[in-house]
């Protein structure tokens, strides 16, 4: 062994475990599979090109829409976060997570359990900080956005659905109920059930796919209820409502100074 040689192993043995870890963790989208009740899933998980530079880092969980559904493991990083991420990568500081749910499945059964191993799952395998979890969707994402908050509601430090819906849309309720029936009227018992976690909530006001009402009608419980809630409604705008909600720099900057209560 050469002297030069020598001289690397001693430092490599220096170096704190930590460190040598973080020089071998790989950047930008990769690719991920979860376990639950035997099947296994592809997600993505994109690790920003500077994470060796902080100790922790927040993390984002998001929930696609209907047309990204399938087994590919990829069609969700297309629509939404993604796209938005890909243009202004400094405005999403985070490791964001993209669970991938089958085609025609909503969030709010198995595809939300996936959703959430696929979370944990991140939270070990990188440098995260517990208590910077954010959750956002849209449309079935954003409907899943809620039954997920409340259902863990303990576990996020924010939650922003996009043009989701609680109740009532016609023909959704193959994708399952965000709030279970015996809990009662949906939209107190949502809004009694997220208390205090910070929620900005948005939709267009001409949506042909998700009635504005149902935004509405979230953000009218969640005040009542003394939420911490904001509600933004697009004038003139149709379903998409990601494409303007993920491009604000203030929503950006909201979501990461939410830290869980």
């Amino acid at each position: 062994m050469s002297l030069r040689d020598s001289a690397l192993r001693l430092l490599l043995l220096l170096l704190p475990v930590s460190e040598l870890a973080s020089q071998r963790v790989e950047t930008g989208f990769l690719d991920r599979a979860v376990t639950v009740a035997g099947q296994s899933y592809p997600y993505q998980v994109y690790v920003p090109r500077s994470y060796a530079s902080a100790p922790r880092w927040p993390v984002i969980l998001f929930l696609h829409g209907g047309g990204e559904g399938g087994a590919d493991g990829l069609l969700q990083t297309a629509v939404g976060l993604g796209p938005a991420m890909r243009q202004n990568p400094a405005r999403y500081p985070a490791i964001v997570v993209f669970p991938q749910a089958p085609r025609d499945s909503g969030w709010a059964g198995v595809s939300g359990e996936m959703a959430m191993a696929a979370l944990e799952q991140t939270l070990q395998e990188f440098r995260t900080d517990p208590d910077r979890v954010y959750l956002t969707g849209l449309s079935i994402g954003g409907h899943g956005s809620w039954a997920l908050a409340y259902r863990h509601a303990d576990r996020f430090a924010a939650v922003a659905p996009i043009c989701g819906w609680v109740t009532g849309v016609a023909g959704a309720s193959r994708f399952g109920p965000a709030v279970p029936p015996e809990a009662g009227a949906p939209f107190e018992a949502l809004a009694r059930r997220l208390g205090r976690l910070p929620v900005w909530i948005f939709h267009g006001e001409v949506d042909p796919v998700v009635p504005v009402e149902q935004s509405r009608r979230a953000a009218a419980a969640l005040e009542a209820a003394g939420a911490h809630v904001r509600y933004t409604e697009l004038p003139g705008t149709g379903h998409n409502a990601w494409d303007p909600a993920y491009a604000s720099p203030e929503f950006s900057t909201w979501l990461f100074a939410q830290r869980r209560r």
